[in-house]
């Protein structure tokens, strides 16, 4: 059984990243629109997240300014704070909310975003979707402006589609500077990036991809599917999803039979052999950022790094992926 390297660069920076962070959406503490999306959670179990997290190898955390208006970075900082020398090398990723927004807005909000973040360093900085009231081009200006005069240390974007995130490395070029990655929705349950030309634009230029949702929401672990009673029991919009309807889950069982399998091999779960297959499928070039609103998901998260899929074991594993969501 091949143990996976700890630590790789986020595409072409020197930004040293465990293969999977923690995706902080959860920790929005109820609030704004997108913060009623999950239950809330105490400081005391977001602590413990956090630790477990940090204990198990992961090294950074992508949280976001519209994840709960700041409640999200405000919640990660004073984990990390509790957490003590734990957290001495934490890497932090955060993201601006264009919508309805000006690219000067990156430049203004920047204080805010490291206050709330306790005053450390921001690692990685996305514009977190490309729609706003400036071009791309405007928008990496602003950024590579913060990268200069020491505010944040890498560029990113998220939700960019192949000719955006040609564009945004482009014009960070022209100011020395690499697109570091891009954020998109990927899952062995959805795998359009691998046909609309993002994962490809990603390897030839050497652009990190950072996967959201790589768990669908949790339904490759297979729980749902044993006990379907427990889709009533979500908190949230995420409920009413096309996965999570009976058609969904009987659609998608014969992945999660498979994914099975394997983690009887490993001695793992369907969630790790899942994660496993996003950071391992595409060599180095995939980071992923499953969320953890449980303890027990928090020691999944970092299981999912202490071991290796074979070759084989991918692309049978990518076999049947395509075949269920054909």
């Amino acid at each position: 059984m091949e143990k996976t390297r700890l630590l790789r660069k986020l595409g072409s920076t020197n930004l040293e990243l465990s293969p999977l962070g923690l995706g902080c959406w959860q920790f929005s503490n109820g609030q704004g629109v997108v913060g009623k999306f999950w239950p809330v959670l105490g400081a005391d179990d977001v602590l413990k997240i956090v630790k477990i997290s940090l204990e198990g190898g992961i090294n950074w955390f992508d949280t976001a300014e519209v994840y709960g208006k700041g409640q999200s970075e405000q919640m990660l900082s004073k984990a990390l704070r509790d957490s003590g020398s734990l957290a001495d090398d934490t890497r932090i990723a955060t993201k601006w909310w264009p919508i309805f927004r000006t690219a000067g807005s990156i430049v203004s909000t920047i204080d805010e975003r490291i206050r709330y973040l306790d005053n450390r360093t921001i690692h990685l900085h996305q514009v977190h979707q490309p729609y706003s009231f400036s071009s791309v081009a405007s928008e990496m200006k602003a950024m590579a402006q913060l990268v200069k005069t020491g505010k944040i240390q890498n560029v990113g974007v998220s939700n960019y589609s192949a000719k955006q995130m040609r564009e945004a490395h482009r014009v960070l070029k022209e100011h020395g500077l690499p697109l570091a990655s891009n954020q998109v929705k990927y899952s062995l349950l959805d795998r359009r990036i691998e046909q609309n030309g993002i994962m490809e634009t990603a390897k030839e230029l050497g652009i990190a991809i950072i996967a959201y949702s790589p768990l669908e929401q949790g339904i490759l672990s297979g729980k749902f599917h044993k006990n379907p009673d427990l889709v009533k029991e979500i908190m949230g919009p995420r409920k009413w999803t096309s996965s999570f309807k009976q058609s969904g889950l009987q659609k998608s069982k014969p992945l999660i039979d498979h994914l099975e399998e394997l983690a009887v091999h490993y001695d793992a779960s369907p969630t790790q052999i899942a994660l496993n297959w996003m950071i391992n499928a595409h060599g180095e070039t995939v980071f992923a950022i499953p969320g953890a609103s449980k303890i027990h998901h928090a020691q999944e998260n970092v299981k999912a790094m202490q071991f290796k899929l074979t070759a084989n074991e991918i692309q049978t594993i990518s076999e049947i992926s395509s075949n269920v969501i054909r």
